[in-house]
């Protein structure tokens, strides 16, 4: 049998439906996670109560067998054979009914499991890029790994372990009472005990288990951190103040996880203590009763099996409760993921065939959701198709904030930005982006080949489109110095090349797609002067045709653009193409003076 989704339910929105439905109550949603695989659950169960029969039959007859020894039944050898057989047959079939229970118990959880994951990585695909420049990367690592297997833990032992105990519990109260009802009522003198001792630790314990849990997706957050940083660690010699940094967050770590440990050693001794005292007082308790003739010597063994079951099963019960607060508040961590609703919304929006390029800001303002500060002011441009734009200024004056309406990662606060004619903000923008390239300032590759890198995202790309690319990218000559060529792995993040190398991979990512509209925030800004020459030339002849947005410090890389837009504190102030912006002698002019 394999794991696959249950016919007819779309998994990831299931998901994100249970949370949302049963937001606050983690049990109804951890129910509802397992829709489409109640039946394994069903089956699992069956399978488990014959699995565990010999453990409950076993003291009936071991006590049957005494009781026919001190009593010299003259049938005692027959009733002991037929007993021993019936052992033996419920032991073999322990191994067979074992594997269908966890085939049928691991096909459900596991199944849950993937669901899980699958719909945190679908709604982080969904989620706004604010949310992800805002969240470290790390405490979502950790919720979908360590939180998602907490929960399947916490899954197992609700409806599996719990099922366990409960049965125990059940089956040896059910037999006591057919026996003795003096002992039935004394079995349950030790219920209220084993209820206030959880009761006492349960809220403690869920403090403890939300503080060590945010604690921990801290420390993944700066693990990341600390490896990525590494090379600048290294290269300024500060080693020993990065250990000093990572050691007191450890630190923080191991006080939160000591604290737990020992609320939970305290728990579990205190439990473990209270039944063992219960034990021998049923011990001396059903002997005094065989001594009165009450019960049957053999009757001693039942009734202490059976209690020790229960003891057994209620101190299980406790130590579940780490365990069962652990994954509750994994359920709560993955619910701040799947019922965020800053996510990007395309779903009924008007979808595009095609792009021609023509862009228009209408009176844009912007600010972002933690400031009340417009980084772009009724901000007016129009760009037509084809046209090369350059957006310059200082830092801060909103020129990435521009290209970022233009990708439509952000939207106008107030005022419009119009796509053909189409307000930005009204259309599927998986549509629109589609027939768009981003060459970001900071180049990102993924572990893989070069080939990989290139033609992420596109299918059937034939080897004489790659080459033509590989050509206007001016990789040529690095592709052909590596033994493997464009199968060449590049290793984490590119580690393995220079950082013009790096954006030239990226470029080519870029060419490939073939846009209608190109973003280059600083895509030169790397290369070495050599390159950013034989790149521009390149660029130069890719974006003709194209509507192309670029932002540049280095001014003389933009000489060749239609219009420069020099943009200050959220403004355009100048625009027009480099002569008449040099023949102003105005802003731009001193921003090109002082790089001269």
């Amino acid at each position: 049998m394999n794991l696959h989704a249950p016919k007819g339910i779309d998994v990831e929105n299931w998901f994100i439906e249970c949370y949302r439905k049963y937001k606050g109550h983690p049990m109804w949603i951890l129910l509802g996670l397992y829709k489409g695989n109640y039946n394994k659950f069903f089956m699992a169960v069956v399978f488990f109560f014959i699995k565990h029969c010999p453990v409950w039959v076993l003291p009936i007859i071991t006590a049957n067998i005494i009781n026919d020894i001190t009593s010299g039944a003259p049938d005692a050898y027959q009733h002991i054979f037929i007993e021993a057989i019936i052992m033996v047959v419920l032991i073999a079939l322990n191994i067979p009914t074992n594997y269908m229970y966890t085939r049928y118990k691991s096909l459900a959880t596991r199944y849950a499991e993937t669901g899980l994951r699958k719909a945190l990585v679908r709604k982080l695909q969904q989620l706004s890029i604010s949310y992800h420049k805002e969240t470290q990367s790390g405490r979502l690592q950790s919720k979908i790994m360590r939180d998602v297997e907490a929960v399947e833990t916490l899954s197992t032992q609700m409806f599996l372990s719990i099922l366990n105990i409960a049965l125990n519990i059940i089956i040896a109260l059910a037999v006591t009472i057919s026996k003795s009802m003096v002992v039935f009522v004394f079995f349950l003198l030790t219920t209220p005990i084993a209820a206030l001792t959880m009761v006492f630790f349960r809220n403690v314990m869920r403090r403890r288990n939300t503080e060590f849990r945010k604690e921990m997706e801290e420390t993944s957050a700066k693990v990341m951190e600390m490896v990525e940083l590494i090379p600048v660690t290294r290269a300024h010699a500060l080693e020993e103040e990065e250990v000093h940094k990572m050691s007191g967050q450890l630190f923080a770590v191991a006080e939160k996880g000591y604290k737990l440990d020992i609320i939970q050693s305290l728990f579990g001794s205190v439990g473990w203590a209270i039944f063992q005292v219960f034990q021998v007082v049923c011990l001396a308790f059903t002997g005094v009763l065989a001594l009165r003739a009450a019960i049957q010597p053999g009757d001693i063994t039942l009734y202490q099996s059976y209690f020790s079951t229960i003891v057994s099963q209620v101190s299980s019960l406790m130590s579940l409760i780490p365990t069962i607060a652990k994954g509750i508040e994994s359920v709560n961590s993955i619910g701040e993921v799947l019922l965020e609703e800053d996510v990007e919304h395309n779903e009924g929006k008007k979808k595009l065939a095609g792009v021609h390029g023509d862009f228009c800001f209408e009176n844009v303002k912007f600010h972002y959701n933690n400031t009340d500060k417009n980084v772009l002011n009724d901000l007016n441009l129009t760009v037509h198709q084809g046209e090369t734009i350059a957006l310059v200024g200082e830092s801060g004056a909103g020129k990435s904030t521009i290209l970022n309406l233009v990708i439509g990662f952000n939207f106008a606060t107030d005022g419009k930005v119009l796509v053909d004619g189409e307000d930005i903000s009204r259309i599927d923008l998986r549509s629109y982006r589609k027939h768009l390239a981003v060459v970001p300032q900071t180049s990102i590759l993924f572990s893989g080949t070069i080939r990989d890198n290139i033609t992420y995202g596109i299918e059937n790309v034939s080897e004489e489109q790659l080459q033509e690319v590989v050509k206007a990218a001016n990789l040529t000559d690095l592709i052909e110095s590596l033994p493997k060529g464009l199968d060449t792995m590049v290793g984490e993040h590119g580690g393995k090349l220079s950082g013009g190398q790096r954006q030239r991979i990226s470029i080519a990512r870029a060419l490939i797609r073939n846009p209608q509209v190109i973003v280059l925030d600083e895509a030169t800004s790397a290369l070495d002067s050599i390159s950013e020459k034989l790149i521009q030339e390149a660029l130069n002849n890719l974006t003709k045709g194209r509507t192309t947005f670029i932002v540049a410090h280095r001014l003389s890389t933009i000489r060749d653009a239609d219009k420069i837009a020099v943009i200050a504190d959220g403004h355009c102030v100048e625009y027009g193409t480099f002569e008449e912006l040099m023949a102003l002698k105005g802003e731009f002019y001193q921003m090109k003076s002082i790089q001269s």
